[in-house]
């Protein structure tokens, strides 16, 4: 695509930044419904960082001829057999009204709208704020169409700073840690002005402290197994199996509604402790799992056997909302019914069939968040290969505009405030999401 430079003033400045696509247009029909479509006008609209509404709304005004912008389509349509230099010759006009800054000719601007219905231009390169003339009849249209806001912006940098100072906080947590057990290592039981025993509660506070902050390692074992190895001979080591006993272990690893669901069937059974009875399922475990086959897996089937009669993606919305189950419910046994089998080029399949993932989303963003969620359930599914290229087909779909930036985010951050926030998953998304905080921080900058 050829590139120019934007405001003829700078059209012979080789070195010049600011640049846009030179304007394509192509005249449609004949006699009285004659048009002039600007094929590049989106494109064109994008560099200035204005919407295309307003180029399109200003060359219809400046001709006097009826224009239209179909925002779904991206089509602008003029009114009339309108050549290239002419339409060009318009466009610098309205550069030099509604893009450059009236200070210092920086395109760098953004149209604000003063509580008194007044259009101006605030530069970000010298901070000059510009008076646009409200006689044009544009500025009407502006008043009555104002731009977008740039959406959560500060937000966004306000997450990234407080991400970024957590993690620091963790990083002098730990190095705190590994001071304090170097001390702890080098100190020893023998030179402890307390003795022994003082020593040894040291350990258990250290050991406590990183509990606290990690989870116990097979290193931490090891270690309690050697400072215990002198008593084992003499320790006779017995499980306590009462009722009160089994109350504490349950309520210690559990949440407080499963512990109360699962001591029910513990008090029926009390005092039959040793009667062969089917245990309680341990979390992460669907309940309703009837001879190998739950719920999930009967809903999965049922879309498998709507996708293989040959359904069109334009199909696939009606047909998933008469499935019977939570939203969330069908999106997972969607994306498993599509890619279930695939050992090999998952990203390639999922590229094959984004068509149906788009359908799956179209018209509700947020259905997005329940795709994410879906893709989670499957790539941590242990039988399933797709977790190492999570990170590539979550880029195809955020290429092919299935997901956007937001909701991306958005999962990222429940992910990791959640209790797997350390899984493989997170590890292998990371690379994706760190490229799209650098693409959007560029995008900023610029």
């Amino acid at each position: 695509m050829a590139l120019q430079n934007i405001g003829a003033s700078n059209s012979d400045d080789a070195f010049y930044r600011y640049k846009m696509p030179k304007m394509i247009t192509k005249i449609e029909g004949r006699g009285n419904g004659i048009k002039t479509n600007i094929v590049n006008m989106v494109d064109i609209a994008k560099a200035l960082a204005r919407p295309p509404s307003y180029t399109t709304k200003y060359f219809g005004n400046e001709l006097g001829a009826q224009s239209k912008f179909d925002e779904k389509t991206g089509v602008a349509l003029v009114n009339g057999g309108h050549d290239t230099a002419k339409l060009a010759g318009l466009l610098e006009n309205f550069i030099k009204k509604y893009v450059q800054c009236y200070g210092c000719g920086n395109p760098e601007t953004e149209v604000l709208i003063t509580k008194t219905q007044m259009v101006q231009l605030k530069c970000a390169a010298c901070g000059f704020v510009s008076d646009v003339d409200m006689r044009d009849k544009l500025t009407t249209f502006i008043l009555k169409n104002p731009p977008e806001p740039k959406k959560g912006s500060k937000e966004k940098k306000a997450m990234r700073r407080a991400e970024k100072e957590r993690l620091k906080e963790g990083e002098a947590a730990d190095e705190e840690m590994k001071k304090l057990k170097k001390e702890v290592k080098k100190k020893g039981p023998s030179t402890s002005k307390d003795g022994p025993a003082k020593a040894s509660s040291n350990k258990k506070k250290a050991s406590g402290s990183d509990e606290e902050r990690t989870p116990p390692t097979v290193n931490h074992v090891d270690e309690k197994e050697e400072d215990g190895d002198d008593d084992d001979d003499d320790v006779q080591w017995q499980t306590d199996t009462s009722a009160e006993a089994a109350r504490q272990r349950i309520q210690e690893q559990l949440s407080a509604a499963t512990a109360e669901m699962v001591m029910l069937s513990t008090n029926e059974t009390n005092g039959a402790s040793h009667s062969p009875k089917t245990a309680s399922p341990p979390p992460g475990v669907n309940p309703k799992v009837e001879n190998g086959n739950s719920t999930h897996e009967k809903l999965v089937e049922e879309v498998k056997a709507k996708l293989q009669k040959g359904v069109t993606a334009n199909q696939l919305q009606s047909i998933l909302a008469s499935f019977s189950g939570s939203p969330q419910d069908v999106m997972t046994a969607l994306f498993e019914a599509l890619f279930d089998g695939v050992e090999k080029g998952f990203a390639k399949e999922v590229a094959k069939k984004k068509g149906y993932l788009a359908a799956a989303v179209a018209g509700d963003e947020g259905s997005q968040l329940l795709l994410l969620r879906a893709i989670e359930a499957f790539v941590l599914k242990p039988s399933v290969p797709a977790l190492k290229e999570v990170a590539i087909f979550l880029k195809a779909l955020y290429d092919a505009d299935v997901v956007v930036e937001e909701y991306v985010m958005q999962w990222y951050q429940e992910g990791l405030a959640g209790g797997n926030k350390d899984s493989q998953m997170w590890k292998n998304v990371r690379p994706f999401i760190e490229w799209l905080q650098s693409a959007e921080s560029e995008t900023e900058e610029e």
